[in-house]
Order: structure tokens, then C-alpha cells, then sequence
């Protein structure tokens, strides 16, 4: 049987997120593998049609920055 489950390591156990269909005692294989990052997740999600020199303008400009700079008052 081969089940993905979800969970958290914190103090050197790991915590599954929810309960798991396995009898008390019984031996396990883990395979641990940690999610993507988000931005790789996120990779082609915004269909840009652009070339990558017009892209590094934008990323590159002070106007487009977040979050924005608080205004002196």
C-alpha cells in the first residue's frame, strides 16, 4: 500500500496533518520529498507573452514595487 500524506517536522518528529490507516507498531518505508517552491509552482501561470529583455524592465522598475514605499507626509 502507498499513501501521500501531508506533514510537519517539528522537534525532530514528523507530524502527519492527519491521522494515518496504519495499525499501532507497524513498520513503515518514508520517502520524504519537500514541496516545490512557491514561485516554481507559480512558472507560467501569467502567460507572458513578452521577451525577457521587457520583462526585466518591468521587474526592474521602482514604480512596480510591492509592497509600495509609504509616502512622507
Amino acid at each position: 500500500m502507498a499513501i501521500t500524506i501531508e506533514a510537519v517536522y517539528e522537534n525532530g518528529v514528523l507530524k502527519p496533518a492527519q491521522p494515518l490507516p496504519l495499525k499501532e507498531h507497524e513498520r513503515v518505508q518514508v520517502t520524504i520529498e519537500t514541496p516545490p517552491l512557491d514561485i516554481l509552482q507559480a512558472h507560467g501561470i501569467l502567460g507572458w507573452k513578452g521577451t525577457s529583455e521587457e520583462l526585466e524592465a518591468f521587474a526592474l522598475d521602482p514604480e512596480f514595487e510591492y509592497p509600495p514605499e509609504a509616502e512622507e507626509s
